[in-house]
């Protein structure tokens, strides 16, 4: 656990000696953790918006072709949303299979979740690719609801290119100013707090209602 929360908090820095000792291997290295932050459900605590802010600001030095990082990254997490939906739309209608299975996975769940999808699915789908671990779970939800596959890839593709751009594109743009790099672990904390503000006005608004 210290060295997770050691490499998060100095991904920039890892990074920087990833490339120096292995060169371009450091693509696959980030098309991997995208992959499998977005389309594995058991793998929501890898980095992702820190990761492509490091991935940004080490391109902006030189090291790293941003136009090609930016397509391979985009690609990596529009396939592992797709993979994650597919395995909730096989998976997903299994486990919620009954109305005698475990409260927390009947049927009558995933026939809301479904309603929920089809009414505000594309805003889920683009939205919370910018909230940690929820992104994770969203395309897996949206396949065991029955979201049509049309409709989400669609929203899939707007959200990953949005996702990367604005991520990737604000670590190209300010990771290297000064303040910025030499703090990169309060940065770091500070991308996953803005990221965590929708889910916590979400929050609050349905504690609001009831």
């Amino acid at each position: 656990m210290p060295d997770l929360i050691d490499l998060f908090l100095h991904l920039d820095v890892h990074l920087d000696d990833f490339v120096v000792r292995y060169g371009v291997w450091v693509y696959a290295l980030l098309f991997a953790i995208i992959f499998a932050e977005t389309g594995l459900v058991v793998t929501p605590f890898l980095p992702g918006d820190s990761l492509l802010f490091a991935a940004g600001a080490i391109a902006a030095r030189g090291n790293l072709n941003v136009g090609f990082l930016f397509l391979l990254l985009a690609g990596a997490a529009i396939l592992g949303n797709t993979v994650n939906y597919s395995v909730g739309h096989f998976i997903g209608p299994r486990v919620f299979r009954s109305d005698e299975a475990h409260p927390l996975l009947n049927r009558q769940h995933l026939d809301r979740a479904h309603a929920f999808f089809e009414k505000y699915g594309g805003m889920a789908v683009v939205l919370t690719r910018f909230v940690p671990i929820i992104r994770t779970f969203v395309p897996f939800v949206a396949g065991a609801g029955a979201m049509r596959y049309s409709a989400f890839a669609l929203f899939n593709v707007v959200g990953g290119l949005l996702w990367v751009g604005v991520c990737l594109g604000a670590g190209y743009a300010f990771g290297n100013v000064p303040i910025v790099r030499n703090n990169f672990s309060l940065v770091a904390i500070g991308i996953v707090a803005v990221s965590m503000i929708p889910m916590v006005v979400e929050w609050i608004r349905h504690r609001r209602k009831r």
